[in-house]
């Protein structure tokens, strides 16, 4: 409190006082509530494609067109959306714009459950995709308000963790669904619809559980964005500061190559399984699946190895293992190893394993090394960026399989380990900053 005096006057002038902000100490260990929540948000991606990736040859059947164009839709439009909500969290808070995409997600699903064809279906997709990519971002952004460095990467390992478990149950759900749609009355090449119809029941679940969550965007503190009107302007011209930021972006580049070549399996791979090796849906499902658990066990390691080692040399490790396996994995798919028996399945599910795998290390280290290069302020518009690249690298895989009529695994594997080499020379540059 300031005294001022004024002839025989006194003026006492009270400094408004600053919302307290959260100390290291309190940081260090964040309620199994607000965990929960933020996986299941960051889940969002993994839900809104993994759960119908069994029923897509059904829904192309159905509908008519290449399903693998509905991915395309909606990664598309969950890559550029963040780049309006990313701006908008920083200046109103992280909450809002949660809610409303939440609603966004629900009403896209609907959409979907109803759509009379494909075109149809890939719009809603683009709706639903609009609303979900605030998950992911929203929670990575939060996570990044209240941790720094080594504290972050272990909480977005614990969520990476538990959202692994969204993909691996995601296909078997998938399966489940496909399993009891005559009992709801619908032909078996109708019953993908059931699968959107579960992500808007998910979906109205979450949006009663973001109540529970914390603002944590300190809004009125000096230097806040949030308390300057013109803000949200200079927030969107805060992407050519990110994009100039040389740390930043070798973080960003590693993660984004290496979800090319993961969203390049994620859309070829139910094509590949079941019509050339004749693999039944729910079997489809398991195998998905056991990718999955190379991920929670990479996971549950990195909690650890952040620990002890740098983020940037457990990223340029983790790439570089990631890319000598797409190497073996492009020899089968190139060579047709055991052509379309057991063994050749076999060749192509071990290699993919270990690929997968590594995303346990790699997005975890690359997200908090890329977002602790950038100050709090940006945290907002630079997890929109990170979130943005990162997820709008499946729509080239998407494009360039919906070129062939009946993608290969040699076609899918080629893409693979190009990304995987792109995505090790970036972890390997990003190891000498």
């Amino acid at each position: 409190m300031a005294l001022l005096t004024q002839g025989s006057h006194t003026f006492s002038i009270r400094r408004p006082r600053r919302k307290r902000k959260l100390t290291t100490e309190e940081h260090k260990k964040p309620t199994l509530a607000f965990i929960l929540i933020l996986s299941a948000f960051m889940a969002f991606t993994s839900l809104a494609t993994d759960v119908y990736l069994p029923a897509m040859p059904d829904m192309q059947h159905d509908l008519g067109g290449h399903a693998e164009m509905t991915i395309t839709g909606f990664v598309g439009g969950f890559a550029l959306a963040q780049l309006v909500w990313g701006p908008i969290s920083d200046k109103i808070g992280r909450k809002t714009p949660l809610f409303i995409g939440t609603l966004l997600f629900i009403a896209g699903a609907v959409g979907c459950a109803l759509a009379p064809s494909m075109h149809a279906a890939i719009f809603w997709r683009m709706i639903q995709a609009f609303g979900a990519c605030t998950g992911p971002m929203i929670s990575r952004a939060m996570v990044r308000d209240l941790y720094d460095g080594t504290n972050a990467a272990r909480v977005l390992t614990t969520l990476m963790l538990i959202m692994a478990a969204a993909p691996l149950v995601g296909p078997l759900i998938g399966g489940g669904l496909l399993a009891v749609g005559p009992v709801f009355g619908l032909e078996p090449r109708a019953a993908w619809r059931l699968s959107f119809w579960f992500m808007a029941v998910a979906g109205t679940i979450l949006f009663f559980f973001i109540f529970a969550l914390p603002e944590t965007l300190h809004r009125g503190e000096p230097g806040s964005q949030c308390e300057n009107p013109s803000s949200l302007r200079k927030n969107f011209a805060a992407y050519a500061t990110l994009l100039k930021n040389h740390a930043f972006m070798i973080y960003t580049l590693s993660v984004t190559f290496f979800y090319l070549g993961v969203y390049a399996y994620i859309s070829a791979s139910s094509t590949i399984y079941i019509d050339h090796f004749h693999v039944p849906a729910e079997v489809y499902s398991v195998l998905f699946g056991v990718n999955i658990l190379g991920v929670m066990i990479m996971s549950t390691a990195n909690r650890q190895l952040v620990l002890r080692f740098a983020l940037k040399d457990l990223l340029a490790v983790a790439t570089a293992v990631a890319f000598g396996f797409s190497v073996v994995l492009m020899i089968v798919g190139l060579t047709h190893v055991g052509g379309q028996s057991v063994w050749g399945l076999a060749a192509i599910v071990v290699s993919m394993f270990f690929v997968f795998s590594m995303n346990g290390i790699v997005a975890a280290c690359s997200n908090a090394a890329a977002l602790n290069c950038v100050p709090e302020s940006m945290a907002g518009s630079a997890a929109a960026l990170l979130g943005a690249l990162q997820y709008g690298s499946g729509v080239v895989p998407s494009l360039i399989l919906s070129v062939f009529a009946d993608p290969t695994a040699g076609v899918m594997s080629v893409i693979i380990c190009v990304s995987m080499l792109c995505a090790a020379t970036m972890g390997q540059l990003g190891r000498r900053i």
